[in-house]
């Protein structure tokens, strides 16, 4: 089967004959607009959470060793010392990793929300141009 031929069975045929699939967020039923619309929203929204967990794995990881202070005195000669000690090195590495991937991810998603939130705007004044701002028939 063909790339034109598989298109066509899942999307139907071009000359808009047929059952044709559509995006659920474009459809005309049920009270859609039949327009794609696109919001940084939930980039943005991503991006901050991003930040806020940076901000909770560093908050967290700065609290590690406080949190162990008195340890390796109190426990002098115990095995499980050693252990404290491997398991809070591992938890600082985890915590850090995280930390700055949620730093690069936030700097990532908030320029993807830019990006996505100009090529919309882009796109209208594109229309626009081709229209002249006007609807042709109540639609656009």
């Amino acid at each position: 089967m063909s790339y034109t031929e598989r298109w066509q069975q899942l999307f139907g045929p071009a000359d808009g004959g047929g059952a044709v699939r559509g995006l659920a967020s474009v459809g005309t039923g049920g009270g859609a607009s039949g327009r794609l619309r696109h919001s940084g929203g939930p980039w943005t929204s991503a991006s901050g959470t991003a930040g806020d967990l940076r901000t909770s794995a560093e908050t967290s990881r700065s609290a590690l060793g406080p949190g162990h202070e008195g340890i390796e005195a109190g426990g002098a000669g115990l095995a499980t010392v050693a252990v404290l000690r491997s398991v809070r090195t591992s938890w600082e590495e985890r915590l850090r990793a995280l930390r700055d991937e949620c730093e690069q991810l936030e700097g990532t998603l908030l320029t993807v929300a830019k990006e996505m939130g100009e090529t919309e705007t882009a796109v209208e004044r594109s229309f626009k141009d081709v229209d002249g701002g006007g609807t042709a028939g109540g639609r656009r």
